[in-house]
Order: structure tokens, then sequence, then C-alpha cells
């Protein structure tokens, strides 16, 4: 599935380059699979199969060899007279070669590769929480790159219109209708306005960088960013993984309780040894000998002073732990939630009166145009007012793109 998601992002973010075009959820997809921490959770999956093979070799027969010579001070002697029986040498030698075959031990290695699946379950999912803990960086990252990109769309509209009644004080001054150095003033906020523009294209550029470091995508000034309308989520319910986290660090510790139980069950295992030493197993046979053993044996744990059920118990423990945890995630992002959609709430109000102030702006501005061409008022009296609609357009976008990011907070918030 992960690598279908793969090369689905890598389909679409080559058509998204040759649009020049990306938006915020290709964003977030591009940073679940470059993000540097993306790669923990093959990693993860890598290590936990070389884990299981481990718990699984346990049922396969387990070989040993061992060699020893030795030197004692006395051996064993007959005390029999004319017996004609050699006593054993005091140098001895032997080689054996054991094989032990795991029989049954009450299902514990089954609960062993329970357990690991559970750990690597819950790593996998820690992996994810961590990615999607970056969406509201890049929410910030996005907007703000979008609040860039409107202003310098903003500014290039002031700088038009500028040019335009450059054109028409000229022409005024020319026919002695407006003041001389009227010009001059409007000729000024053109530089001021280019001053503007290489200021938001500085701030984009160093936000589509740190961008692009997230998101693993090379960016730059040429990429839109498309400003779509976001909606904040219909559902009441929170969907975030943290959530999903906190369960399966439930089950895992029901793996381990499983496995408690089961690791003081009986194990039964069968061995053979064989070897070649001197002496073998007959003691009285003072010479080099082949020999072996065969056999079953079985091992109990019958009682093991409570230390299983205390175990058991301080894991009971650790679920009450995860149930506050849980409980206090819960109430946090509930909390978090509603201070959210007042905010949004808020700049939905802000953006109502911005568009009566500005609706007004355009009024008293037109009067203002009119009074220039009959040389009532000069062009700094035009520039201010010209200046006040532009700082409240401004204002207006801000919020706009404000109320966005509040909704896209909203809905990574919740779990969207």
């Amino acid at each position: 599935m992960k690598r279908l998601l793969i090369v689905f992002i890598g389909l679409y973010t080559s058509v998204m380059l040759s649009q020049q075009t990306i938006t915020l959820q290709e964003c977030y997809n591009l940073a679940i699979v470059n993000y540097p921490l993306a790669k923990q959770s093959e990693l993860l999956q890598v290590q936990n199969q070389l884990e299981k093979e481990v718990v699984s070799n346990g049922k396969l027969p387990q070989l040993s060899f061992d060699a020893q010579a030795t030197y004692q001070s006395e051996v064993i002697e007959v005390p029999i007279p004319n017996s004609n029986i050699e006593p054993l040498n005091k140098d001895q030698y032997r080689a054996t070669l054991s094989v032990n075959q795991l029989i049954y031990n009450g299902g514990a290695t089954d609960a062993s590769l329970a357990v690991k699946s559970s750990q690597l379950k819950t790593r996998q999912k820690q992996v994810e929480v961590n990615l999607y803990q970056l969406k509201q960086k890049i929410n910030q990252l996005y907007f703000s790159i979008l609040l860039s990109q409107e202003t310098h769309l903003l500014l290039k509209a002031k700088q038009e219109q500028i040019q335009v009644k450059l054109s028409e004080v000229t022409s005024g001054i020319k026919y002695g209708v407006i003041l001389p150095s009227s010009d001059k003033v409007l000729e000024a906020e053109l530089l001021k306005i280019n001053q503007q523009l290489t200021e938001v294209e500085s701030n984009k550029l160093a936000l589509i960088e740190t961008l692009a470091d997230i998101i693993g995508q090379p960016l730059n000034t040429s990429v839109h960013f498309q400003n779509t309308l976001v909606e904040t989520a219909s559902k009441t319910e929170l969907n975030r993984p943290e959530l999903e986290l906190f369960q399966l660090k439930k089950d895992e510790i029901e793996s381990n309780e499983a496995l408690i139980t089961k690791q003081n069950a009986p194990k039964l295992l069968g061995f053979a040894t064989g070897g070649y030493g001197n002496p073998g197993l007959n003691m009285l046979d003072n010479s080099f000998q082949a020999f072996y053993t065969v056999g079953v044996k079985l091992n109990w744990n019958v009682f093991d002073w409570n230390t299983n059920k205390k175990q058991r118990e301080s894991l009971s423990i650790n679920k009450d732990i995860i149930d506050t945890e849980t409980e206090t995630f819960k109430l946090n992002t509930n909390t978090e939630l509603n201070q959210q959609q007042k905010e949004i709430e808020k700049i939905e109000g802000f953006i109502e009166s911005d568009l009566e102030i500005i609706d007004l702006r355009k009024e008293v501005l037109k009067s203002a145009d009119s009074q220039l061409k009959n040389g009532v008022i000069t062009s700094s009296a035009y520039i201010t007012e010209l200046t006040n609609l532009y700082e409240d357009e401004n204002t207006l976008i801000k919020h706009k793109i404000q109320l966005q990011l509040a909704k896209a907070n909203y809905n990574v918030i919740i779990g969207q």
C-alpha cells in the first residue's frame, strides 16, 4: 500500500511541477513521503522482521559443541585386589555435540511474536503521529506564502494605478491644470512600491525554501500556490492518530500480559548428545570411546513468589495510565477546537467590517481622484487616500488568509 502511495505521489508531483502549481493537500502528501522521519516506518518494519525471526528460531533445534581436556590430582580406583581393572588416567579428554529441541512451551513463542507485532504497530503509529504534527507547521508556511503572493498582486495593482495616474498628472502639468512637481510625489511612491515588492519577494523566497525542506521537493518563486477555499470539517468527533496510538499501546500491553501468563507454563524439551572421549560413559573402560545419550526434559517453575502476578498488575496500571492520557488529550484537544472556532468567528467578523471600510475608502478615493484632476488637491493628498485604501485592502487580504489558516488548523486539530 505504501509503495502504491509513493508511486502515486511521484506521478502527481511530476504533473504538479509541469504545471508549476501546488496545493496544501499536496504539501501534506509530499511531507508524509519525503520528510526524513518517514523513513523510520520502513526501517521499523525491517527491524521487527529480524526480531521476529530471532524469536521464531527458538522453535528450531539448538546445537552446541563442547570440548575439554583436564588433568586430575586423583581418580576413581576400584579397591579390589587382583581385579585387573586399570585405574583411570589423570589426563581426561571429551568432545560432545548436543542437540536440544523445544517440544512444548505453553505457546510462549507465539505470544512473543504477538508482542513483536504489537510493538511494530505502536512504533509505526508513533511515526505517523509525529508526521501528522507537521501539518500545522506546513499550514503556517503555506498560508504565509499565500499572503506574500496576494500582497504582491495587490502591490502590482497599486503600482499600475499610480502609473496611470502619473500619466494623467504629467498631462495636467503640461497644460497647467495641475500644480508642478505633483508628478514627483507619484514617482516617489512608485519607488517605494518597488522596495515593498522586493521585500515581499525576499520574504516569500525564505518561506518557500523552508517549506521545500519539509516536503522534500524543490520549489521556487515561480511555483503558484493555489488559494483554494478551506472548509471546516463537518464532523464533530476527534479522528486524531494520537487516539489510535493510545489504543495500540493498550493492545501492546495486553499482548505482554498474555506473554507473562504463558511464561510459567511447563516447558518440554527433547535432547540428544553424542561425543568422543576418554573415558566415555563406561568409567571402567580406560580408553577413548564414542557415546551418546537421548531423552526428554520437563521444566516447570511451580512457584515464583507472585512475580508473574505482580508483573501483570503493573501492566494493568499502565493501561489505566494510558486511559488518563487519552482523556487528557481529548480534553485539551476539544478546548483547542473551541478556541479555534472562536478565532474563526472573530476573523469572519473582521472581514465583514473590512468590506464596509473598503467601500467607504473607494468613495473617498473616487472623490480625491476627481479633485486631483481639477487641481483642487495635491498629489500628496491623493496618495494618502490611495494608501489608505491599499492598507485596508491589504488588511482584508490578511484576514482572509488568516481565516483560511484558522480553518486549516481547525481541520488538523479535529483530525480531518
